[in-house]
């Protein structure tokens, strides 16, 4: 309508022409002023719209957490509500833990175990190098006694029978130290190798207990709001991520800016450009007062790719006939005025509006110009949302 009423000239010229020599308006003698004016508006249309692309299908995106349990069993306790807000390691509720329990009191009657082991094995390593000191003691005087007798025959005072007997007392003695000595390094053993590799089992056992017996509380990973909470109790715990307990939107990070996403033709992918400026009206901020229903933004990114193209690996070959439907260019805005950003409600449908302002020269004044025709419709749309109440509700992007 603006377009038509700028490009009208030619007829009220022509009109006030007739009108001054007394001719009547026909069709006729006003073909020309009408050709002109028809061709004018044209221009201004293809103009406007090709330069100054408008999407509909913009939106405040925000990430929710879906909630689910890492155990099975029955809900015993449910420590939160709808719409509460809760903190990172805030309790949500509890699974019952009695399977658990008693695995934990397994694996640790199995950790003392191994701990008395240690301890038994320690005893048992002394002993056995007590035994061993005792068997060198008595092979050392056996020696002395072989010595003896051997002296004693050399003088023909012994005999050789206890000569034999020593010998063989001595022999079994040295059997006897390394018996002994055998049971010390197999004592070293247990106390350096078998023990240890128990001991390590048993830890991570009873670690494995400890967390099985930990995953029957569920807490909360960061701060924000609970929602869609339709639990209760003994209801059967959800570890499916299809179907969780409940979700929480949580809290944006400090620092990040809040971000609209909108989808523009591809015909736009020409003239959309990062930092371009642009206007955002969410139907969340539309009011009486009209303040802050259009917000400046800026583009910060267009996607490099459309996401009606993309292969995903499978069984069947992909027929382009059947990608009728035509993508969109996927573009990111950000608030030029940050404090803006705590009244854009998440999730909000908003239209968005982009104005071509990096042309050169007079002409590409002219066109940043003409952006103030869809800066004028665009809050005329605003009012008309308004007054409907629908919104601003629309299809495609222009």
């Amino acid at each position: 309508m603006i377009e038509l009423l700028l490009t009208s000239f030619p007829v009220i010229i022509r009109y006030f022409q007739l009108k001054r020599r007394g001719e009547a308006m026909t069709v006729w003698n006003m073909r020309t002023a009408v050709l002109i004016w028809a061709v004018l508006a044209f221009l201004l249309f293809l103009l406007i719209f090709y330069f100054h692309p408008k999407s509909y299908s913009g939106i405040v995106p925000f990430r929710t957490i879906s909630v689910v349990s890492q155990a099975s069993g029955p809900v015993t306790a449910i420590n939160v509500i709808n719409g509460q807000r809760v903190e990172a390691g805030d309790l949500l509720f509890q699974v019952d833990d009695r399977a658990q329990r008693a695995a934990l009191e397994q694996a640790e009657a199995e950790f003392a175990k191994i701990s008395a082991a240690e301890t038994k094995a320690a005893e048992t390593l002394k002993v056995a190098q007590a035994s061993v000191a005792e068997a060198e003691a008595s092979l050392d005087k056996l020696r002395v006694d072989l010595d003896n007798a051997l002296t004693l025959v050399t003088r023909n005072v012994g005999t050789r029978d206890a000569v034999r007997q020593l010998e063989s007392s001595v022999a079994i003695a040295e059997a006897g130290v390394a018996a002994a000595e055998a049971q010390v390094a197999l004592a070293q053993t247990d106390i350096s190798q078998t023990l240890p590799a128990q001991r390590r089992a048993a830890e991570a056992a009873l670690h494995s207990a400890q967390v099985a017996l930990a995953q029957t509380e569920v807490h909360a990973y960061t701060g924000g709001v609970v929602t869609q909470l339709a639990m209760s109790l003994g209801s059967p715990a959800s570890t499916l991520i299809l179907s969780p307990a409940m979700v929480i939107i949580p809290d944006r990070p400090q620092g990040t800016p809040v971000r609209t996403v909108a989808g523009f033709s591809q015909v736009a992918n020409s003239t959309i450009y990062e930092g371009m400026p642009a206007e955002i009206a969410c139907d969340s901020n539309i009011s009486l007062s009209f303040r802050d229903a259009v917000l400046p933004a800026r583009v910060v990114s267009v996607q490099p790719a459309i996401s009606t193209g993309q292969i995903v690996p499978g069984g069947r070959l992909m027929d382009p006939a059947e990608m009728l439907r035509r993508g969109s260019i996927l573009v990111y805005f950000e608030l030029a005025h940050p404090e803006h950003e705590k009244i854009m409600l998440d999730g909000s449908g908003c239209m968005i509006q982009t104005y071509t302002s990096n042309l050169p020269g007079f002409f590409g004044h002219v066109i940043a110009a003409t952006g103030v025709v869809k800066a004028v419709g665009l809050r005329i749309k605003v009012w008309g949302s308004l007054v409907s109440g629908v919104g601003l509700a629309g299809g495609g992007g222009h």
